[in-house]
């Protein structure tokens, strides 16, 4: 599915492999993260991280299944079932 001027897909993937490997993508990551995060008038690294009990070991409960209570509303819309449930 790329556009014919890129050539072949077997030498994007191993452009995409070859970069991935020497650690190309992670600095090319790192260092858009850090200009979206100044652009926006914030410090360059996070000061604070949360992390909640939804994030911590939900694959030893079973995943979604059970850290999601079952919506009780079937007329609701998902996505505003959702915001009330995090709100």
């Amino acid at each position: 599915m790329l556009p014919h001027d890129f050539g072949p897909w077997s030498t994007i993937y191993d452009y995409f492999r070859k970069y991935r490997r020497d650690g190309t993508w992670k600095r090319i990551h790192d260092v858009l993260h850090i200009q979206v995060r100044l652009e926006a008038g914030r410090q360059a690294s996070p000061s604070a991280a949360i992390i909640d009990s939804q994030s911590v070991k939900t694959a030893e409960k079973g995943g979604t299944v059970a850290t999601m209570p079952e919506r009780k509303f079937r007329g609701e819309n998902a996505i505003s079932w959702l915001i009330r449930w995090v709100c």
